[in-house]
């Protein structure tokens, strides 16, 4: 910016169109995230990482804002707030690369698309309009700028820190056996403390929200070697999120009370040997990129449970128009009919086993699944596998 200072009209103008920025819609915001994330399907993908950018997003927003209620037209300074810096340290923790902040403009082309409605409409003077947008264009470009360079001077800080000390060097042995490296398994052994013989249960434990009590996820991954019977490892991917491997199969009946309301756990499948490291691992992040995708209000997933319904989301749209072809009036069902009709079909659709299943009377089950079938495009006898199918998206897709 020249440093001239708009007319007092305009300064008027941009401190009504910062107030509305201010107090923005929730809908607006979501637009914001969608545009965002949708530019960057490995960040959307991320739980932890999507709600950091997510918070960023919002933090930028209002923080030009208020900056433009407080002091219309004036230089808005970078925003190294908590929730931008948090975004380059989840980065880092990943090892993603810079060239993700791109994503940023998208954000920035939404917002600007926004303020030219909210523009519009306080005026329709074709001069104060045009000083006006050229205004907040230059001041909206020069802050993301800004901003964008403090995120980069905070990634390289990150990256230095998370070069030094022993995390380190547990994950750069992880990242080793990941990738098939061949690394001697007793060296491998010695920087982990952690025997890769036996069998192998991983998991990703996180949190959604990073301002709680982290020490919770430790506790989590505590808690889940304990239910497999030995010593877990566990390796901090990120601020809130843990890799954590078991000796053995999990009882995950047993894990659930054991862990805080916050904490979600992904769980892969069991296997033996390096490559049952490896394998489980990779099942675990399917697991939780799932969960992610379909905004699961699952707590606790298996790789086992959620395979079918991994592979049939992984085309989001393509979902739903699925779940909406075979379930017709059962897709907005209570979720009384849909879990009567969904336990039905697991138990080979028999009545007496389901109704067990369910603690209900074999006759209430025989008038739900009759119910359900007036509701269903086709008779449940004639098309039960795709309904069954169809009923587990809904389940995790909550």
């Amino acid at each position: 910016m020249d440093g001239t200072q708009p007319s007092p009209q305009v300064s008027e103008l941009i401190r009504q169109c910062a107030q509305v920025v201010v107090n923005a819609p929730a809908e607006w915001l979501e637009e914001l995230d969608r545009a965002v994330l949708g530019a960057n399907p490995a960040i959307a993908s991320d739980p932890e990482l999507a709600a950091a950018v997510s918070r960023s997003n919002r933090s930028n927003l209002l923080f030009w804002g208020a900056a433009n209620v407080r002091d219309p037209g004036a230089p808005v300074p970078p925003n190294t707030g908590a929730e931008p810096m948090s975004v380059a340290r989840e980065m880092v923790r990943r090892g993603v690369d810079s060239y993700t902040l791109d994503a940023y403009r998208v954000g920035e082309g939404v917002a600007w698309r926004r303020l030219m409605d909210i523009a519009f409409e306080l005026t329709s003077d074709p001069a104060d309009l045009h000083a006006m947008l050229d205004v907040c264009s230059q001041s909206i470009s020069d802050f993301i700028e800004a901003t964008l360079a403090a995120i980069a001077a905070q990634i390289e800080l990150e990256r230095d820190e998370l070069t030094r000390g022993s995390h380190a060097e547990r994950r750069a042995t992880v990242a080793l056996l990941l990738e098939g490296a061949p690394l001697p398994r007793q060296r491998a052994e010695s920087r982990l403390a952690y025997g890769l013989g036996g069998t192998h249960t991983a998991a990703v434990i996180w949190a959604d929200h990073t301002d709680g009590d982290l020490a919770q996820l430790d506790r989590a991954a505590e808690a889940f070697g304990q239910v497999a019977g030995g010593r877990p490892l566990s390796v901090l991917a990120s601020t809130a999120t843990r890799w954590v491997w078991a000796p053995g199969p999990v009882d995950v009946d047993a894990l659930a009370p054991a862990v805080g309301r916050e904490v979600r756990i992904a769980i892969g499948s069991t296997g033996a040997g390096i490559d049952g490291f490896r394998r489980s691992h990779f099942a675990a992040i399917t697991t939780q990129q799932m969960m992610a995708r379909l905004h699961s209000p699952q707590q606790i997933a298996e790789y086992t449970d959620i395979e079918l319904v991994a592979l049939l989301t992984a085309d989001a749209d393509r979902a739903a128009e699925f779940v909406t072809r075979v379930l017709g009036e059962l897709e907005t069902a209570s979720p009384e009919l849909q879990s009567a009709v969904r336990i039905f079909v697991r138990e080979q659709c028999n009545v007496s086993r389901a109704a067990g299943k369910l603690f209900t009377h074999r006759n209430t089950l025989l008038r739900r699944l009759a119910r359900a079938d007036e509701l269903l495009p086709l008779p449940l006898t004639e098309n039960s596998l795709e309904v069954g199918v169809a009923l587990d998206v809904l389940l995790w897709r909550g």
